[in-house]
C-alpha cells in the first residue's frame, strides 16, 4: 500500500547547485517517502500482536520520525528551489514580519546563515508560531530532532553534505548557503507563511 507519493518539482537549471547534485539529492528524497511507506505498512502488518513484535514496532515506531521528517523537509526544501528565484516582497506579510521581528531584512538573513553553519547534520529552519505570532530560526539535528513543537515550517535549508558535496568542500559549505538563497523562490515561502497567518 502506498500512503506517501513522491512529489514532482520543476526546479530550473540553477546557480552554483550543480544538475546533478539535484538528481541525486531527488533520489534520496524519494528514498525517505519509500521508507516511509514501508514503515507504514509494516506497523499495520504487525499491530495485530503488539507484544510479541513490541520491540520491532517500537523501533519502527522510533525510525519514523527520521523517514517522514527527511520526506517533508525536503519537500519544502525542493519547492523553494522550483519555479526559478524570486526575491521577496518588500511590501509583502512575510517581508514587513521578519523586518518586525529581527529589525531588518539583512539581520534576519544574516542570523539564519550563521544557524545554518552549525557544525553537523541537519537543517536551518525558519517556523511560524501561531501561539506566539513569532517568526522562530532554529537548527534540526538530522531529519527529526529538535523540531519546534506548535510550530509551522516556513523555509527548510538542507545543511547535509549530501546537499552540496558534488559541488562544493565541508569547507566551502558557506559558498553553497549563498547559492542556495541566490536561486530561492521567495514567493513559494511567502505562500507557506500566507497559509499559516489566514
Amino acid at each position: 500500500m502506498e500512503t506517501f507519493t513522491a512529489k514532482t518539482f520543476e526546479i530550473p537549471k540553477l546557480s552554483g547547485i550543480s544538475e546533478k547534485t539535484i538528481e541525486e539529492h531527488l533520489k534520496l528524497y524519494k528514498g525517505y517517502v519509500n521508507n516511509t511507506n514501508t514503515i507504514f505498512n509494516k506497523l499495520a502488518e504487525l499491530k495485530s500482536d503488539p507484544e510479541k513484535n513490541a520491540f520491532i514496532l517500537g523501533e519502527l515506531q522510533r525510525r519514523l520520525g527520521f523517514e517522514f521528517g527527511g520526506m517533508r523537509n525536503h519537500e519544502y526544501y525542493f519547492s523553494s528551489l522550483s519555479g526559478g528565484s524570486k526575491e521577496i516582497n518588500k511590501d509583502g506579510e512575510l517581508y514587513k514580519k521578519i523586518v518586525e521581528d529581527w529589525g531588518s531584512f539583512e539581520n534576519f538573513l544574516g542570523h539564519f546563515k550563521f544557524v545554518a553553519m552549525t557544525r553537523g547534520i541537519g537543517w536551518s529552519m525558519l517556523y511560524y508560531d501561531k501561539a506566539s505570532n513569532k517568526l522562530i530560526i532554529s537548527w534540526l539535528d538530522e531529519q527529526h530532532i529538535g523540531h519546534l513543537a506548535g510550530a509551522s515550517l516556513i523555509l527548510c535549508l538542507d545543511m547535509w553534505e549530501h546537499s552540496y558535496y558534488l559541488d562544493y568542500t565541508p569547507a566551502e559549505k558557506k559558498n553553497y548557503i549563498e547559492s542556495f538563497f541566490a536561486n530561492l523562490n521567495w514567493g513559494v515561502i511567502e505562500d507557506n507563511y500566507q497559509k499559516l497567518i489566514k
